[in-house]
């Protein structure tokens, strides 16, 4: 604990910060609340799109298994772009998806199968929840990093800063109260003096 003045003016210091410091706290509470509802529903959301591609996944399986390696699949799915915006959740800047977009790429469709297109299809779905996954995971560290710092800073005012102020108030409430005691004490004595000298003196005028 750092070394306070036992001043007036040094309680009416402590008293203000105590007064900020018990006012900001309510609001980094609310907002590690917010963090920590946010990240839960990201995390359930993150679980719901990987459970999403893992359908799709299983749909395709057979249809993969039947054309094999040399289907030729991946050359027909090529990413034109991805776009992606900026969002804001308690807070937090973080990443959205918006989506992805594919390269139209023609086969034959005399040689293909008649079931190849859904397997295209499901293949751009699946990646597409990819990026959307990529991107969540992205949005899910940067909220436990933003609940970590406002972690650490709730703990600062509720552990430390709050407990510390109360207590220098103490310490400086006890010793004014000591000092102001003693100079109440110290002048009671001062007048006894005063009144004895008076009383002396005035002894002697009649004595004289």
């Amino acid at each position: 604990m750092a070394k306070i003045k036992l001043t007036k003016n040094e309680l009416k210091k402590q008293k203000d910060e105590l007064k900020r410091f018990e006012r900001f706290l309510p609001t980094l509470q609310l907002k590690k609340q917010q963090i920590q509802m946010e990240l839960m529903k990201a995390k359930k959301a993150v679980e719901e799109k990987v459970e999403e591609e893992e359908t799709h996944i299983t749909e395709i399986k057979q249809w993969i298994a039947v054309l094999g390696e040399d289907a030729g699949i991946t050359d027909l799915i090529k990413i034109d772009f991805i776009e992606t915006d900026v969002g804001n959740i308690a807070g937090v800047d973080i990443p959205i998806f918006k989506e992805i977009r594919f390269k139209a790429i023609k086969y034959d469709l005399y040689v293909k199968p008649l079931w190849f297109d859904k397997v295209i299809e499901h293949m751009k779905i699946i990646l597409t929840l990819r990026g959307e996954i990529i991107i969540m995971d992205e949005q899910l560290v940067l909220l436990q990093e933003e609940l970590r710092i406002t972690t650490q800073r709730v703990n600062l005012f509720e552990k430390l800063k709050i407990p510390e102020s109360k207590e220098n108030i103490r310490i400086i409430r006890i010793y004014l109260g000591d000092e102001e005691t003693s100079a109440v004490v110290r002048g009671k004595i001062a007048k006894m003096k005063i009144e004895k000298a008076q009383e002396a003196k005035n002894l002697e005028k009649k004595i004289a």
